[in-house]
């Protein structure tokens, strides 16, 4: 694959497994990722976790299946109504700084109203959601309860309309 500037001479050459030799007669370089071990032989022979095991995903994808799953769920019970809307899941909300200064609560989702560009999206932050969950086994039932809060702020009805079991869980 090259890459050329269209001012100057100046080309660039990835490396590529299958291209042949050099000018020189020598095999490209092989990347880090590539090689098997490190130069003296005492690397990481394979993948520390299958992916069949539970410990392959991380947090962070097991709280994004959790937040696609609210909402398929809720795109399954109302379908139209949500067709359009974007979920997202930030870090951390913006401005966080100043909430804590302020000693307010940080929000556990955002909702943004749609513009002439693209439709609603209903955010939510992962690290204050894991944090305001008492038990890890309820992550799940509070990420399910923050997505219908936004998403029935969205569509202006109570989150017990929008979802029978919403906070009955627990």
């Amino acid at each position: 694959m090259q890459s050329s500037h269209h001012d100057s001479g100046f080309t660039v050459r990835l490396a590529d497994p299958d291209a042949p030799l050099d000018v020189t007669g020598s095999v490209p370089a092989r990347s880090f990722a590539q090689r098997r071990r490190n130069r003296h032989g005492r690397g990481l022979r394979g993948e520390l976790m299958l992916p069949t095991l539970p410990a392959y995903r991380t947090r962070s994808d097991r709280f994004d299946e959790f937040v696609m799953d609210s909402a398929q769920r809720l795109h399954d019970i109302w379908g139209k109504p949500l067709d359009g809307v974007r979920f997202a899941v930030e870090e951390i909300p913006p401005n966080l700084e100043q909430l804590v200064a302020d000693r307010s609560p940080a929000p556990l989702g955002s909702y943004t109203p749609p513009t002439e560009d693209e439709g609603p999206v209903i955010t939510l932050y992962r690290r204050v959601v894991e944090q305001a969950c008492p038990v890890p086994e309820e992550l799940q039932d509070l990420v399910h309860d923050v997505v219908v809060e936004h998403t029935a702020e969205m569509l202006g009805v109570a989150p017990e309309t929008l979802d029978p079991v919403y906070r009955r869980r627990y």
